[in-house]
């Protein structure tokens, strides 16, 4: 069952924690009998890289979890879910894999058959059926600011071309809960998309079979906030919110460290 909390949104990781552990739902059992604690895997998305986990990622190792944030390739959805797949497989133990933005659909496909996956958290994040593509998704609910007018296109190859935000409308549309100066560097060193991947669709969800969670950034500009509600309780993920733009993990760490805490058990 799906359950929404906007207490998570306490200040704090420890009084975030608690508002999420009144959720009444049944936790994921990650840990294996040593009591280990999981590895937890962060996948960034489009326009951004790893860098954008730092926050979380501090938090997790601090607390004593193992965790890994691998490059997201962003060529197409077939390739980057079969290279992030590659690098699961490398991975021992539990695993609870966290993806954000376009990372949610490679999350999906990358996690579906590998028994050491034990818990999905998405975080504003992409979360298709079979079939389904990101634009279908991003424009089934009105609201996404992230519209071709937002795009700089760039060709990089015969018949290849990668899609950037512009600078002007970074900060408005992508993250506007961060300082300027910050969205400047993100902007400088974004990591562009092949737009081939907006219509390419998706495999068989890992969803059905492996517990999921969901951080819902209401303030979201390039995701809408009922597109967000829409996957997550059709995937039957334990739910959350945030008022934050579309970068959760970076605005939120602590809110968004004590969901995937929950999710880890």
């Amino acid at each position: 069952m799906t359950t929404t909390r906007r207490g998570l949104l306490a200040g704090s990781a420890a009084v975030a924690v608690g508002a999420a552990l009144n959720a009444p739902a049944a936790q994921a059992q990650t840990r294996n009998s040593s009591g280990k604690k999981p590895t937890v895997v962060l996948v960034h998305g489009a326009f951004a890289d790893a860098s954008g986990w730092n926050g979380v990622a501090s938090r997790l190792i601090c607390d004593g979890y193992p965790v890994i944030a691998p490059p997201n390739p962003l060529r197409s959805v077939a390739s980057d879910s079969a290279y992030l797949a590659g690098i699961l497989a490398t991975l021992s133990g539990p695993l609870v894999l966290v993806a954000h933005s376009y990372g949610g659909i490679v999350v999906t496909n990358a996690a579906t058959g590998n028994p050491n996956v034990k818990a999905l958290v998405y975080v504003a994040a992409f979360v298709p059926d079979q079939g389904e593509t990101l634009l279908g998704l991003q424009t089934k609910y009105p609201g996404s600011r992230l519209s071709e007018a937002a795009l700089d296109f760039r060709p990089y190859g015969e018949g290849l071309v990668d899609g950037y935000i512009k600078k002007e409308l970074f900060h408005d549309v992508f993250a506007g809960d961060l300082p300027k100066a910050t969205t400047d560097l993100m902007w400088a060193g974004q990591r562009p998309a092949d737009v081939r991947t907006l219509g390419e669709p998706s495999g068989a969800p890992a969803w059905k079979t492996i517990p999921s969670w969901y951080l819902v950034g209401s303030d979201d500009q390039v995701l809408p906030p009922a597109a967000q509600r829409f996957m997550a309780r059709r995937a039957g993920a334990h739910t959350f919110e945030a008022d934050t733009s579309h970068v959760a993990m970076i605005a939120k760490p602590a809110a968004t460290v004590a969901l995937i805490k929950r999710a880890a058990g």
